[in-house]
């Protein structure tokens, strides 16, 4: 999707840990309102993309622009229009999710209700549960809560529907189909073939650090002469994509 200002463009992103290589020219482009997947095995490179886009980890090289904002050196607005949900949420254990959910909304100007966010989640039953009591699915739908408190217009999703149950998976896939509808844009990291042929405009598949194929999944399949979009990984990468439900 074209937009003047993309929702995210990273350019030639590569960052080092020591010796080990993480991510070694990465280059992304989101548009408005666009669903971009990620896909890769454990190593890839993936999570380090995603957070270097957030401004979470510091690139060795290249530039990153959300809505045209540098995430490095403009922290505050980055945080009005951008919504992050990272694998391992890092929250107060001993609050309970309305608090949680409360906490993250008077960070923003225009926040979405606590009702709207536990029912886009599912957890409105849980809102007096204390966070540590929450089961692990639980506690995953609630960091996605959080991501979305502020209205963000981009939204960084890592690993979106790991440890869910099929039904609440595909209640969350629901959830996304409506931010789309809004006009989200979202960076989508899965292992799930399924979320991203339903979920996805475009996807890029990351091997040792770097972008092999960026198309529809239709194209992908297509590109790699497949029949499915699992064996259309295996071509482009000679790896099997891990089993993450």
């Amino acid at each position: 999707m074209d937009s003047a200002e993309p929702a995210i463009l990273a350019e030639n992103l590569a960052k080092s840990y020591g010796r080990t290589r993480a991510v070694a020219g990465v280059s992304l482009r989101v548009g408005v309102g666009e669903v971009v997947g990620v896909l890769g095995t454990n190593g890839a490179g993936k999570t380090t993309t995603v957070e270097m886009i957030a401004g979470l980890r510091t690139p060795d090289r290249g530039r990153v622009r959300v809505l045209g904002i540098d995430p490095r050196h403009d922290r505050a607005r980055l945080r009005q229009v951008l919504g992050v949900q990272l694998q391992h949420a890092h929250l107060h254990n001993a609050l309970r999710v309305t608090e949680l959910v409360d906490l993250y909304r008077s960070f923003y100007p225009d926040p979405r209700s606590s009702d709207e966010l536990l029912d886009l989640v599912d957890l409105t039953a849980q809102r007096r549960t204390i966070f540590d009591n929450l089961s692990g699915g639980q506690q995953h739908r609630l960091s996605i809560a959080l991501a979305l408190a502020g209205r963000p217009r981009v939204t960084i999703l890592d690993e979106l529907t790991t440890g869910l149950d099929p039904k609440a998976r595909r209640r969350m896939w629901g959830t996304i189909e409506q931010l789309k509808a809004e006009g989200v844009s979202i960076l989508l990291v899965s292992h799930a073939m399924e979320e991203v042929e339903r979920l996805c405009d475009r996807v890029a598949v990351l091997d040792a650090g770097r972008v092999v194929a960026l198309a529809t999944p239709a194209g992908l399949v297509a590109q790699a002469g497949a029949d499915t979009l699992d064996d259309a990984f295996v071509a482009l990468t000679g790896k099997e994509l891990e089993d993450t439900e």
